[in-house]
């Protein structure tokens, strides 16, 4: 059994899609204001997260725990998609060393956490 897909309701499909490409290198694969589907670098149609507008009944409030996860390669990598995020404006705190990685936690545009390590 392959996981196909995963969905996150935002409160702005276009922002957290934005932001998801600018930052963390994901490709759109179309979508409109109110559904957007992003893939990686490494799957073309095998992983898709799926981004929902919230409806206005609905909030888009994720538990404090709730996060999505990029580990990427190397302490300066890490550093230096940091100084990017601060840089446009972002409030992220400084990486450090957790034990199991070395990274930082961003809430993205749409609601949901980040979490960025190496």
């Amino acid at each position: 059994m392959k996981l196909n897909h995963i969905n996150l309701t935002v409160t702005d499909v276009q922002e957290a899609s934005d932001f998801l490409v600018k930052y963390f290198g994901m490709r759109s694969m179309g979508g409109n204001k109110g559904m957007g589907f992003l893939t990686d670098e490494e799957n073309d149609w095998g992983f898709v997260l799926t981004l929902m507008k919230a409806s206005k009944a609905t909030q888009a409030k994720y538990p404090d725990t709730f996060h999505i996860g990029f580990f990427i390669s190397g302490k300066k990598t890490v550093d230096d998609l940091y100084d990017r995020l601060k840089e446009d404006g972002f409030d992220v705190p400084k990486p450090e060393d957790t034990g199991h990685s070395y990274g930082f936690y961003v809430q993205a545009p749409g609601g949901f956490a980040v979490e960025v390590g190496a």
